[in-house]
């Protein structure tokens, strides 16, 4: 049995170490076929793109020692599918030099220190190539540029263009033309935007990208990875060979992921074929284009646990993987219609929404919809259906499975946590304690309003609500589901003073505003029916106050006894 690699993301480590590999080196093939153009991949995050490029690479790439002798990589792709794609294909393996650059290292606090990084990994692959200084077919000034990029001698700028320059220097020496290859592109914008040095940023990256990948006369081919498409006019300004394959597309579709078939094989493989269902309800859901795909960094995490365990469980394992800043933003600025929107996500329903594709980071407050747009390409919705109207492609979209849900769930009680803890809740035990079930009522009514209902107005929902605000109570004890008298209260408040009033409250649900009355009267025959308030009578308290509550949505009624 092979053995599973968890955030492996080099092709090469993987095949020299025998793990488990889906083949997707028929994707090679199509590239091939496109050269002379740019390629914007956009998918979620671990999906399998930074692994793609490395692939990418080891099949075209004419690499070289410190020394410049060649290195054969053709052992890597023994067997693989592209090796079924004829000799025109196979004849360009190992032919071009290759530029490999990532730029996830730009997550930095301010702009130097991003700059820096970039600058680093500019400088390291300068470094990885260095051996075309060796030969006599670089001229002598391109020699001397090239040193004082790699030692870091050169002016700012000529790093911004220092990748016109390794492309030509490369194909001067190879007598071929370069093939860029660009990971996590956008982390260097998200990060700049979030951390409030965007313009300074995009100014770098549009100068690195414009002379790399625009009238490079030693360009041969571009592959560029994010997980966000940025606008052109941000980026990629006058860019015309530009082709981009986003999750709209079908271009490309099943190599980023796995398609179900791949899973069926991947589970039979391990001898987990029962839990397709399981793996289905959790981590598929996704579609590129009309392409169905699971989130590949889930299934090898459950493959790998479930071989190891007996009595596996699904996990939320992508969304371990980042902090969901993005949600969490979307829902703690949330106005009455988003809330709604996210109530209906959550709820199993569906949202329409415009497509709007080309953004920047600046543009995604400026609408509710580009906000939808990010959840869409960054993994936290799918798309169900689209219909065109006008000039606009409208979307129908959903939560893609269960591990998402989980996240907008959490991210949910974290923030009503929060809102929670700026409450001033005094007003509200006063009236619990004297009775007033008006002011209790008016409470309950406008914060209601402030939360949103992940429960789809579920007992349990309300339930949660109203522990959370009694939890802070000041000289009492909280007990929920406790056995008491011939049943089990919602929520009793037991005093620490035997002066004090013990405080019963049982909850109704119901679907019409004037059925309401009716719930808080079968709550308090509920109360006296299971005689919830024997034994605190029995332990001689003073007074006991009960309160029968209806929820219907978004407001309440209160009645006591």
């Amino acid at each position: 049995m092979q053995p599973i690699a968890i955030g492996v993301e080099n092709y090469k480590t993987i095949i020299e170490n025998h793990y488990y590999y889906i083949d997707k080196t028929w994707m090679l093939k199509e590239l091939s076929d496109q050269k002379g153009t740019v390629n914007l991949f956009t998918r979620p995050r671990r999906f399998g793109k930074t692994l793609t490029l490395s692939m990418v690479r080891a099949f075209f790439e004419d690499e070289r020692t410190d020394q410049g002798e060649k290195i054969d990589n053709s052992r890597y792709f023994a067997g693989k599918k592209i090796m079924a794609a004829g000799d025109k294909y196979i004849s360009e393996m190992g032919i071009y030099p290759v530029i490999h650059l990532s730029l996830k290292s730009a997550r930095q606090p301010d702009y130097g220190m991003a700059y820096g990084c970039l600058k680093d990994e500019i400088i390291r692959e300068f470094d990885r190539h260095s051996y075309v200084l060796l030969g006599d077919q670089l001229s002598g000034k391109e020699k001397e540029d090239y040193r004082r990029i790699l030692n870091e001698t050169a002016e700012p700028n000529k790093y911004a263009t220092a990748l016109k320059l390794l492309s030509f220097c490369l194909k001067k020496y190879h007598g071929r033309n370069a093939i860029i290859l660009i990971d996590e592109y956008d982390v260097p914008l998200e990060n700049a935007y979030l951390r409030g040095f965007y313009n300074r940023m995009i100014d770098f990256i549009r100068s690195l990208f414009e002379s790399a990948l625009k009238t490079n006369d030693a360009l041969e081919l571009a592959v560029v990875t994010g997980c966000l498409r940025i606008s052109k006019e941000s980026v990629f300004t006058g860019l015309n060979n530009l082709e981009i394959h986003s999750i709209l597309g079908n271009c490309y579709a099943k190599y980023f992921g796995f398609t179900g078939e791949e899973v069926e094989q991947m589970l039979g493989d391990y001898g987990l074929t029962q839990k397709m269902p399981e793996v289905k309800r959790w981590y598929d859901g996704y579609l590129f284009g009309e392409t169905e795909i699971y989130n590949p960094w889930s299934i090898t995490n459950y493959v790998k646990t479930a071989i190891s365990e007996s009595q596996p469980f699904p996990k939320p394992y992508w969304s371990n993987t980042s902090s969901n800043s993005i949600i969490r933003e979307l829902v703690e600025k949330a106005d009455s219609d988003t809330k709604a929107a996210i109530e209906q996500l959550i709820a199993g329903k569906t949202i329409e929404k415009p497509v709007h594709e080309d953004i920047t980071y600046e543009d995604i407050h400026r609408t509710q919809d580009h906000l939808w747009n990010f959840l869409l390409f960054t993994g936290y919705l799918k798309v169900e259906s689209k219909r065109f109207e006008g000039r606009s492609i409208y979307l129908t979209m959903s939560i893609p499975n269960e591990e998402v849900l989980i996240i907008y769930e959490d991210t949910i009680k974290e923030w009503f946590d929060k809102q929670v803890k700026a409450i001033d809740f005094s007003p509200f035990y006063r009236a619990i304690l004297s009775g007033d079930c008006s002011s209790m009522q008016k409470f309950l009514k406008e914060n209601l309003r402030r939360t949103i209902s992940y429960y789809d107005s579920q007992e349990a929902f309300y339930h949660g609500v109203l522990a959370g605000f009694l939890a802070a109570m000041p000289d009492y004890t909280p007990q929920s589901n406790r056995e008491y008298g011939n049943g089990r209260p919602d929520l009793v408040m037991v005093p620490y003073d035997e002066e004090a009033p013990v405080v019963i409250v049982e909850i109704k649900v119901c679907k019409r505003f004037t059925d309401m009355a009716d719930g808080c009267r079968r709550a308090l025959e509920q109360i006296e029916e299971r005689d919830y308030a024997a034994p605190f009578l029995d332990k001689g308290y003073a007074r006991i106050l009960k309160y029968g509550i209806c929820f219907c949505e978004k407001t309440c009624m209160v009645d006591v006894s």
